[in-house]
């Protein structure tokens, strides 16, 4: 068995050329700009800003942001030399494919699993709690049995299978349509958040920055599985605020920036990948950056950090200050803003079932492109139907913070790929280079491991069963089925070995 075999960047970009499998390249610069912006702010701007502000960090909640920018900004540079030098869909799992092998290639993809799939879901869950309360606030109140997620007094979220549904039909109908779409909606997202910077800077009072860096505190300790790992590991006691508070912090608002790799995904959709995609990977995440920062900074001015809401901060921030209808406003905006991050998140994990199928390593039927709409309709059908169930009726509550885990490890993974690639395939051409190689690309697996030690055992230990369950699915089906390994691709390389 030669599980290291590896797939030439040549033979993944001979393979999207196949009639059957090729994509419509429709996508610019721009597109895949508002693609990651239209992913990124989401829960993080609308969420975590309150939860973190009020338990971690208080008023420096922007460092823990900037902070979490730094980790995914060394991570987006060697995803964009990747994406530029193998335009190819699949991001991380054609990465991994070309550089270390195939069984890595596998698990990476399996892994992204828990990124798209299951982000899509959590973020559908929250999308129907803001939509309920907007209901609510017009007087039409739905039955909890069918508006709360399961495990929190409700049977089945019957407006999240509904979100998710509509943008998997509208995501079949074109990449186009989609970013079209994407581009409105973002547009929308984007004036609500400047609005809460502008609008907010008028009842920020500088008495709620002093301290700017509460002093540190002490926490219960979590004992058991919910302890973080770090802990266990030297032994530290968990405390809230001072820059212990600011980094622990990071791990939570990391999940703001999650799918900003989702802009790799479309490699295959892009008109000139060479240049598009890292202006969209790195772009994006720089637009974020800077309005998470914003947003947190005038947020914690408007009210005292200890008394923010930890379910809706910028609205009830405004509701604070006596001013309902700016709250009303922001309400609007998570509504419409969280839409587009669960059809980003839907179209990244479908390229990838996509780039499996056309690898063998997935049923191959996933790999069928639309006659008319150019899309990978059936991989898009199926993620759409899977994660319609996970939202409808699964508590996710519990295993939310697998998507950071699952994303922390494909970014180790891609940074690490870039060190090989540039070993192994000194010639490549690369249009774009990632800066200060190997400094760049080691840090970001620091970063990455930083923040992953900080997670909860418990979700170490639900990602390790993860990893064993897909190691089986590779061996009962994607080991025998591999295209690379039934044309013989690999003999070569076990001749080195």
């Amino acid at each position: 068995m030669n599980l290291l075999r590896t797939k030439s960047v040549e033979q993944s970009i001979r393979d999207t050329e196949e009639p059957s499998h090729r994509l419509r390249r429709e996508l610019s610069a721009l597109d895949l700009t508002v693609f990651g912006v239209g992913v990124i702010i989401g829960t993080g701007i609308f969420v975590l800003t309150g939860q973190v502000a009020k338990d971690k960090a208080g008023p420096a909640v922007a460092l823990s942001f900037i902070l979490a920018a730094v980790v995914c900004g060394l991570a987006a540079l060697c995803y964009a030399e990747f994406a530029s030098t193998v335009p190819v869909a699949g991001s991380a799992y054609t990465f991994s494919y070309a550089t270390i092998g195939e069984f890595p290639a596998w698990i990476i993809g399996w892994d992204l699993i828990l990124e798209m799939a299951l982000g899509a879901a959590v973020v559908s869950v929250g999308w129907s709690g803001y939509f309920a309360s907007l209901l609510d606030d017009i007087g039409i109140t739905l039955p909890s049995a069918i508006a709360d997620p399961p495990g929190e007094g409700g049977t089945v979220n019957v407006p999240a299978i509904c979100l998710v549904l509509l943008v998997t039909a509208l995501l079949v109908l074109g990449v186009k349509i989609s970013s079209r779409v994407n581009a409105v909606v973002v547009a929308i997202k984007v004036s609500v958040v400047l609005l809460v910077i502008f609008a907010g800077l008028f009842f920020v009072k500088g008495a709620n920055y002093d301290p700017f860096i509460p002093p540190s505190e002490p926490t219960p300790n979590v004992e058991g599985l919910k302890a973080p790992l770090i802990q266990e590991i030297f032994g530290s006691a968990p405390v809230s605020y001072g820059w212990l508070g600011i980094f622990a912090a990071v791990a939570i608002v990391f999940f703001a920036y999650i799918g900003f790799d989702i802009v790799a995904t479309a490699a295959e959709e892009a008109r000139r990948p060479q240049r598009d995609l890292p202006i969209g990977l790195i772009g994006s995440l720089i637009v974020t950056a800077v309005l998470y920062a914003a947003v947190s900074t005038v947020v914690a001015g408007m009210q005292n950090y200890k008394q923010l809401s930890t379910e809706a901060p910028l609205a009830d921030a405004f509701k604070a200050v006596h001013h309902p209808a700016f709250a009303t406003v922001v309400n609007v905006g998570a509504v419409i803003g969280l839409t587009t991050v669960v059809m980003i998140l839907l179209l990244g994990q479908s390229r990838i079932f996509f780039a499996m199928g056309r690898d063998g390593l997935m049923p191959p039927w996933l790999s069928a492109v639309h006659p008319r709409f150019g899309t990978p309709y059936r991989s898009t059908i199926l993620m759409g139907l899977i994660v319609a169930v996970l939202a409808g009726f699964i508590p996710l509550s519990e295993l939310a913070e697998l998507v950071n885990i699952g994303t922390l490890f494909a970014f180790l993974v891609v940074s690490l790929a870039v060190l090989i690639l540039r070993r192994t395939r000194p010639d490549l051409p690369r249009s774009f280079r990632t800066p200060w190689v190997p400094v760049i690309p080691i840090l970001s697996v620091l970063a990455c491991l930083f923040v992953m030690i900080n997670l909860p055992i418990e979700t170490w230990l639900r990602f390790i069963v993860w990893m064993i369950v897909g190691t089986v699915v590779y061996a009962a089906y994607g080991y025998r089925n591999s295209r690379l390994r039934q044309r013989g691709d690999d003999v070569p390389v076990k001749h080195k070995s």
